[in-house]
């Protein structure tokens, strides 16, 4: 028990913007590989290393504008964040095996140690509605004049439908009661433009 109330963990703080994404991406990849603590990571760098670079190149294409280019750039971070996601865990577990060092470990990924007592209200929340077959989204706050687009799937992300509002919440009605559908957001801001889109989350509508 001693062990788990001391324990480190790793904080992987991506950032909103694309470009920002692949650099830190890079980033990560390079000081894994320079670290002698990561012998054989579970994905392997190669495959991190792939990912990044094919949304590097989806990112540059939807400067011209081309239609399909932002939603296959948007598929591609979703594969990157996935791969990121699993590489934290696998630092994660290194560092669990070598709690005298783990700080240090997980500064050598590239990645952050958690600052202990942060408790940050989540990115993302999907709630019950007001009423059955409906929920409500509820985002942090991106700043003043970002404008928040919200896509949910009732048929295990095969299509989407969306809304866009400049508020940090939104109801969503008329979902079918019973069905885990599936719901997730992007920003766009005056400064950052359109990031990609979130996670997934799934959550059963009452």
């Amino acid at each position: 028990m001693t062990k788990s109330m001391h324990r480190i963990e790793v904080s992987l703080d991506l950032p909103t913007r694309v470009p920002d994404v692949v650099g830190y991406a890079r980033m990560i990849v390079l000081r894994m590989t320079e670290s002698p603590w990561f012998p054989s990571p579970t994905p392997s760098l190669a495959e991190v290393a792939a990912a990044v670079e094919d949304l590097g190149s989806a990112q540059v294409a939807t400067l011209t504008g081309t239609r399909g280019t932002t939603e296959l750039r948007d598929e591609r971070l979703e594969v990157l964040v996935s791969l990121l996601k699993r590489l934290k865990a696998y630092v994660q577990g290194v560092a669990d095996d070598n709690p005298e060092n783990a700080g240090s470990i997980i500064e050598s990924s590239g990645m952050n140690v958690k600052k202990k007592g942060s408790y940050a209200k989540p990115d993302f929340a999907v709630k019950p509605g007001r009423v059955h077959g409906s929920v409500r989204l509820e985002v942090r706050s991106a700043g003043d004049a970002a404008a928040y687009e919200w896509a949910w799937s009732t048929d295990g992300g095969e299509s989407w439908q969306s809304r866009t509002t400049m508020q940090t919440s939104t109801d969503i009605d008329g979902l079918p009661s019973g069905v885990a559908c599936l719901f997730r957001y992007r920003v766009t801001t005056t400064k950052g433009g359109t990031g990609g889109w979130s996670d997934r989350v799934e959550f059963r509508v009452p």
